[in-house]
């Protein structure tokens, strides 16, 4: 009698969202409804060094990416991980979509935690800073050695991974062949500009193909694996379908845009360009 190997446990998964329970994200997490957006302090800003000086040693295997396909911070992440060569040095999965007042969670669309089975990013919070009330915020940079947030400083996080890891990393030049953390700063906003940005906050009725240059630069980056791997059009319309965020006011000039969704791979025309 032969016996077949055990699946394991089954993935673990958050309930699904619920704004009646637990109410929109960000009343009580650094952001207040009506008032100017402040952006809410990262506690974790842990630096990885090639050296290991920081606590932090630049290796393969150690770290793990939390990025969501929506958060345009979080994105930057994965495409610095992608331009560097990195996929098969630091780890990477996504949380869901959506969000509600309990914050960012894995869910079966996405997929679960693979590092620590987690069902709330807050938990990787938790297990950092017991007791932790702040901001439960995308990217985050996990060890799993000391089984906590080495940061949730999005700024250091690209940094790091663009210049710590050295022999580890398969491009010739610090962000590829000519591109910069200009460039990567830029596109998650261009990429989010017709389907999520633009909808829900009504700023202009000209959608990001009226815009020649942009959009033709904006085309350039998309045919680029690093650009065009970490993006999911699909993932942004999540920006107008849920609860705006609370620091959104409903000013007067704000204008209704329908969400839209352009020809990205229309070819940029730029060749020109040298």
């Amino acid at each position: 009698m032969t016996q077949t190997a055990s699946a394991g446990p089954a993935p673990r998964y958050a309930s699904p969202v619920d704004y009646d329970a637990h109410g929109v994200y960000g009343p009580g997490r650094g952001f207040n409804k009506g008032q100017a957006f402040q952006r809410p302090v990262y506690r974790f800003q842990g630096r990885i060094t090639s050296g290991g000086s920081s606590g932090y040693t630049a290796v393969p295997g150690r770290y793990h990416l939390y990025i969501s396909w929506g958060c345009p911070w979080a994105q930057r992440t994965a495409i610095v991980r992608t331009l560097k060569g990195l996929e098969d040095v630091v780890t990477l999965s996504y949380v869901d979509d959506v969000r509600d007042g309990r914050g960012w969670a894995f869910r079966e669309h996405r997929g679960p935690d693979p590092v620590n089975g987690f069902t709330l990013l807050a938990e990787a919070y938790e297990a950092t800073e017991p007791g932790y009330d702040g901001h439960v915020s995308v990217p985050v940079l996990w060890d799993r050695e000391t089984g906590k947030i080495v940061s949730n400083n999005f700024p250091d996080i690209t940094i790091d991974l663009g210049t710590q890891f050295g022999a580890l990393a398969a491009p010739r030049y610090l962000f590829g062949a000519g591109i910069t953390e200009a460039d990567v700063r830029l596109w998650p906003t261009l990429a989010r500009f017709d389907t999520g940005y633009n909808p829900m906050a009504g700023v202009t009725e000209r959608p990001l193909t009226e815009f020649g240059s942009l959009w033709g630069y904006a085309r350039d980056l998309y045919r680029l694996p690093a650009f065009r791997h970490t993006t999911d059009f699909s993932s942004f319309g999540g920006l107008v379908r849920g609860p705006k965020p609370t620091f959104l006011n409903d000013a007067s000039w704000r204008i209704r845009v329908e969400p839209r969704l352009a020809d990205w791979n229309e070819p940029p025309g730029r060749d020109h360009l040298g």
